[in-house]
């Protein structure tokens, strides 16, 4: 009864809180055509502190929708474009000598804002993806012997294009996980383009976005977020979906344990539970179902998942997986 009664004044709450996504949604809808999955997937990682890897082949608006995005929200947009002979002090800055005072100062980079566009982020040599690293994991940043923390609300979307490999290096394992999410950005319908291209000739594309969002609206929306109610039986089904990617067999599944060279580590059964919570947050409730879980599963798990030599043989990809996962991990 208690606990009723809680989630029916967190419910309240909750709905109140949230206005402010449906204003920031209407003001990127002025400049944003489709694409609707994506702008709630970019929501739900800011509201749980989370980064999100982008794929999608080159002129889907994956720039547009970040700098709009970052507009509409009021905060600090910063745009990198990842290139082969970057270094890490283009990324996160370096120290200047001072010749009137005899010392040295630190210039901070580019890395030191709200929302960062990481372009092409396959693009740049190792140390620059441990660069960024350390500001996506630690929330910080080394220059020369001080460090210097970033200004929070602080999250990284990086883009990588799918079809071209030449002159790129593959992400490391370890970065590629402290992505919360990848959300994969495919064509528009054909009225969408439609209006896309009608909007480019008149430059409606180029309407102004207003600053509709203060960050204390995204603090306050986490703190409720924290307070979401998860039933113990939605946690092991969020578990048993992470799981089921590493001993697919214990689920009745033993066809696809020469098909996973490695599944989802931890870290993503956490993520999938915020992801989770965040999703419940946009339906305006104060709890989880397992619905909820399976509308993020595959942004979150996609790119944890490594499919091994017999599945690129059979062109087995990573959402064929997580959907017989689906099917197989019973339902709460």
């Amino acid at each position: 009864m208690q606990l009723a009664v809680e989630l029916e004044e967190l419910g309240t709450r909750i709905i109140e809180a949230s206005k402010f996504l449906e204003h920031a949604e209407e003001e990127l809808s002025q400049r944003i055509i489709g694409q609707r999955d994506v702008i709630r997937r970019v929501f739900i990682a800011m509201l749980v502190n989370g980064h999100i890897l982008l794929e999608g082949v080159p002129g889907l608006a994956k720039t547009l929708i970040v700098s709009t995005f970052a507009a509409a929200m009021n905060l600090k947009f910063q745009r990198i474009q990842f290139t082969p002979d970057m270094l890490p002090a283009d990324l996160v800055g370096t120290m200047i000598y001072n010749p009137k005072e005899m010392e040295f100062y630190p210039r901070k980079g580019p890395v030191f804002a709200n929302v960062i566009l990481a372009d092409e982020i396959n693009r740049s040599p190792a140390k620059v993806q441990s660069a960024l690293l350390e500001a996506m994991q630690e929330r910080q940043v080394t220059i020369g012997s001080q460090t210097f923390p970033l200004q929070e609300p602080f999250m990284v979307l990086a883009t990588q294009n799918p079809i071209e490999h030449e002159g790129t290096y593959l992400l490391p394992e370890a970065q590629v996980d402290r992505f919360m999410m990848k959300v994969i950005v495919d064509y528009p319908s054909y009225d969408e383009e439609l209006e896309i291209m009608l909007r480019s000739a008149t430059n409606a594309s180029k309407v102004p976005v207003k600053a509709v969002v203060h960050s204390g609206d995204i603090f306050q929306a986490r703190t409720l977020i924290d307070r979401i109610y998860v039933d113990p039986r939605v946690q092991r089904y969020i578990v048993d979906l992470v799981v089921a990617t590493r001993v697919p067999a214990q689920y009745g599944m033993p066809e696809l344990e020469t098909m996973i060279e490695y599944g989802a580590s931890p870290r993503a059964s956490i993520f999938l539970l915020l992801a989770s919570k965040a999703h419940a947050f946009l339906q305006h409730r104060p709890y989880i179902t397992p619905e909820d879980v399976k509308a993020i599963v595959y942004d979150t798990l996609r790119h944890r998942i490594r499919p091994g030599y017999e599945a690129e043989a059979e062109n087995i990809k990573p959402s064929d997986i997580i959907r017989q996962i689906l099917q197989h991990v019973q339902v709460p």
